[in-house]
């Protein structure tokens, strides 16, 4: 048998080589919430989050800020927004720029008939509820309400909650962003689950407090709704958001956006809910998700 030379057979030169793995689009808008998802437990952004949300600035990502805060407690984090620097502040009612002290771009304020609606309704179900009014230009508590805002001087409210939402109080021409209720006794999400239950469709009811304490806003206005409102207008999808939260004011939110991560802190809704997870806000579990975005994972 003759055995072919092997000097003289042919060599293909043509090398076939594995597919490269693909790479994960980068994201255009990364939307996080603040208090236990991208903030320390002081309140502080971490030099490894601040690093994490420069590159994504740098990479052209937009960083939205989406908080249950009004804009006064957003003001101080505005050297770590992104792109057009805006915010989403009182769970979707008001857009601000931060960039200009947080000026209030656009309001979703809540009508004072519906207000006056869910007090009534509150009061009648849970007895010793207690009201705080938080307008465009601060907030305002209602009498008996506690000193839970250590962000804003404490002031012991004396006023009727009726007299706060009043057409002829001094505050009326500032745009109703929420209502605030308070509840002494009952356990943060039995109060959740009650009010709504009696609410009916007078707003949206939500809770981001460790106490039981309700936000309410508008009917409709959620973070998501708002953030939805913002991608619309800049030719996003909800494919191109990631959102990050922890708590059930942010449900909505992260039911919407493409990709939505639960931080290991976040409440037991939130986890069942949200179809990824990452670090706690202890451990940097927001810079942890942009830098595997940032390096195509």
């Amino acid at each position: 048998m003759t055995v072919p030379d092997a000097v003289s057979t042919p060599v293909s030169r043509t090398l076939t080589l594995p597919p490269s793995p693909s790479r994960t689009a980068l994201p255009k808008l990364i939307a996080t919430d603040l208090d236990g998802t991208l903030l320390r437990r002081d309140g502080t952004v971490s030099p490894r989050t601040a690093a994490a949300l420069a590159a994504a600035a740098r990479a052209g990502v937009e960083v939205l800020f989406v908080t249950g805060r009004p804009a006064r407690w957003v003001v101080p984090l505005r050297e770590h927004a992104t792109g057009r620097a805006l915010a989403i502040c009182g769970n979707g009612a008001a857009l601000v720029d931060l960039r200009s002290g947080g000026a209030l771009l656009a309001a979703r304020a809540l009508p004072v008939a519906g207000a006056l609606g869910l007090v009534a309704a509150l009061r009648a179900a849970a007895p010793g509820v207690t009201f705080a009014v938080e307008r465009a230009g601060g907030i305002h508590y209602a009498t008996g309400y506690p000193p839970l805002h250590e962000e804003d001087p404490t002031v012991v409210g004396t006023t009727p909650v009726e007299e706060l939402l009043a057409e002829d109080s001094p505050y009326a021409g500032q745009p109703l962003l929420k209502l605030l209720a308070h509840h002494r006794e009952l356990a943060p999400d039995a109060f959740l689950a009650l009010a709504r239950s009696v609410c009916g469709g007078l707003g949206e009811i939500t809770r981001s407090s460790s106490t039981a304490l309700l936000e309410i806003s508008a009917p409709g206005v959620t973070k998501a709704s708002t953030l939805a409102l913002h991608c619309a207008r800049h030719g996003i999808t909800p494919g191109e958001v990631v959102a990050f939260g922890d708590m059930p004011n942010d449900l909505e939110m992260l039911r919407w956006a493409g990709r939505a991560y639960a931080m290991a802190n976040a409440h037991p809704a939130v986890l069942a809910a949200a179809p990824r997870r990452t670090l706690s806000h202890q451990k940097d579990g927001v810079a942890v998700v942009i830098e595997r975005l940032l390096a195509g994972d």
